[in-house]
């Protein structure tokens, strides 16, 4: 099988623009927001290498089982040269590297999507929107249908693309990424019509006589942004819900998850009404073209640095946005409970949750200094009961999505002042991305790991005196995105509740409220704003239009001028509510 790669003068010349990129749309801070149009230029290059890679024709088959493994150079955060194997009945799969550099030359030579392009689309998008075409009840049920239809008819090549970008374990990625995505839509078509009705509301009677209703209209062209650790379900939960809501939008999928990218565009396409609805891949300069244009709402998913950015753009258009963030969640664990529950609930969330890669993934443990012990000893036994005593081969623990995210989570562990905290785990396997579930014990307050989200297998236990004082804790950062305790006190619970300010809480369990679609899922200050699933996700992308009614009869003239005496007593009356006052000034008499 012969080796790809992208020539070396190439692969140089696209460094600079390809460890900025990464930078910028991922944790680590500092690099500036500047991209010249040779940068962009090199992004095509880049881009059109994504594609051939994952040409599915040439390379991925629902029939076969992907392996894939990206070659990272010492010097560059993004492949410069790349090895494909595909086990399946019918053996190796190759792919010719003039094939590829054909293909990529070819790539090149195609109109950037620069901010003219995307300032076209979104004229035609609109365009469309304004036929009415997608506020029809039928339009929107044939679009759900559709998606439905392309999970169950690819749903292998979906895991295979999570396996490819994150190596995901098949049973995970089904659960988190394809169930719950056909859960979103199975909702969404069995309670549209419920959702599309107009809501009846009370009146005054100021009013009278007259009725109202709230009627919720479309609000048109829609920009979704989704994130990298959740490509299918983040990108398509959305979709879903400004369908439902009967708007036209573009998807910006994660050039992280490239397979998985690929996948979204190349089946939208086949399935969903392109007229409507599209996909539009590329990295930095594409998503800045997106963010140029004028948009009825935006829906970012990500990190907060970039979520500036989106306000930012969002701002010079007025255009309302939702961010859905992170931030550090907390889970406070108190004495009195099922430990072996608790543990394996915590463990399921944090590193069967894409190995901590998840927003709502436990961030970090408070618990007293007198039970630490035993729960660190639990863990233990709860860490080898799921993934045996050589965890880092695993094959149910996701991968570190990149060496750029590895060298930041190891940076974390190297820090003087934490390298000595380790309590379990701690091992790493940088060739394959791989760290071992690892907890630390009393990280110093000061420490990189407890100021930035960890996003990755690590779990810092602070300790206190009483579990009461880890509300303080908490209160004192940031509000996280989900908040978790496990006690069994119903008065502390109760405390919980009523004092952390949080986007989400659990009680007794971890990252579980996200699959309940009756409860909105979404942050609070830097956590983000805004919230979706089931009808929320229907409201977020609908505006609430106030409706009232009235006919030609009981006009009374004293809305009119000229205000006598009379009318000014019946008018005060009528807006004061008071019922004996209005009688008394239709009979002319006052109440003095």
């Amino acid at each position: 099988m012969q080796k790809l790669s992208i020539n070396h003068s190439k692969s140089m010349q696209m460094r600079s623009f390809t460890n900025e990129l990464f930078n910028d749309y991922r944790y680590p801070a500092g690099v500036s927001n500047r991209y010249s149009s040779s940068s962009r230029n090199r992004n095509s290059v880049l881009s059109g290498f994504s594609k051939s890679y994952y040409n599915k024709k040439k390379i991925i088959s629902s029939a076969s089982i992907i392996q894939a493994r990206l070659s990272f150079s010492s010097a560059s955060t993004y492949p410069c040269s790349c090895r494909i194997s595909s086990s399946s009945s019918s053996g190796l799969v190759s792919v010719s590297a003039s094939s590829i550099m054909a293909e990529e030359k070819n790539t090149c030579d195609e109109v950037i999507f620069d901010s003219e392009t995307a300032s076209t689309l979104v004229k035609d998008l609109r365009k469309n929107f304004l036929s009415g075409k997608t506020k029809s009840y039928e339009w929107r049920v044939e679009q759900l249908k559709s998606m439905l239809k392309m999970i169950d008819e690819n749903e292998q090549e979906i895991l295979d693309s999570l396996r490819i970008d994150l190596s995901k374990p098949q049973l995970e990625a089904f659960v988190s990424e394809v169930s719950l995505t056909k859960s979103a839509c199975t909702v969404a078509l069995k309670e549209l019509k419920k959702w599309m009705k107009p809501e009846k509301v009370g009146t005054s009677l100021t009013t009278f006589p007259s009725s109202a209703e709230i009627v919720s209209e479309p609000l048109g062209v829609i920009l979704i942004i989704s994130a990298w650790n959740y490509p299918f379900l983040l990108s398509l939960d959305p979709v879903i819900g400004a369908i439902a809501a009967g708007n036209s939008m573009v998807l910006k999928p994660s050039e992280i998850s490239p397979a998985t990218s690929s996948l979204l565009k190349r089946y939208a396409e086949k399935y969903l009404d392109s007229s409507a609805i599209r996909v539009i891949e590329g990295a930095v300069p594409e998503t800045s073209a997106l963010l140029e244009q004028k948009w009825d709402k935006i829906l970012y998913t990500g990190n907060g640095r970039v979520g500036r950015i989106v306000m930012a753009a969002a701002a010079k258009h007025l255009t309302p946005v939702v961010l859905e963030l992170g931030g550090k969640s907390p889970v406070i664990v108190d004495s009195n409970i099922d430990l072996k529950v608790a543990t394996r609930r915590i463990a399921a969330g944090k590193w069967g949750c894409n190995n901590g890669q998840a927003c709502i993934a436990p961030d970090y443990i408070i618990t007293t200094k007198s039970f630490a012990p035993k729960l660190i000893d639990a863990f233990k036994c709860t860490l080898e009961e799921f993934f045996g005593e050589n965890q880092l081969e695993s094959k149910d623990i996701s991968r570190i999505v990149n060496s750029n995210h590895f060298a930041r989570l190891e940076k974390f562990l190297d820090e003087d002042k934490v390298a000595d905290k380790i309590v379990l785990g701690g091992k790493r396997d940088k060739t394959n991305l791989k760290i071992a579930p690892t907890i630390l014990l009393d990280v110093p307050e000061d420490s990189l790991i407890m100021n930035e989200e960890i996003f990755g297998p690590l779990l810092p236990i602070v300790t206190v005196d009483k579990v009461e004082d880890s509300f303080d804790i908490i209160r004192s950062r940031s509000k996280p995105l989900a908040a978790y305790l496990f006690t069994n006190d119903k008065k502390l619970e109760k405390e919980f509740v009523s004092s952390i300010s949080a986007g989400g809480m659990l009680i007794n369990d971890t990252t579980l409220h996200l699959t309940v679609h009756t409860l909105p899922f979404g942050g609070v200050g830097e956590s983000g704003t805004g919230a979706y699933h089931g009808k929320f996700s229907f409201d977020t992308f609908s505006h609430k239009k106030g409706v009232l009614y009235r006919g030609f009869q009981g006009d009374a003239s004293a809305r009119y001028p000229p205000y006598t005496p009379r009318k000014q007593r019946l008018l005060r009356a009528l807006l004061n509510g008071d019922i004996f006052g209005v009688i008394l000034a239709l009979i002319g008499w006052s109440k003095s």
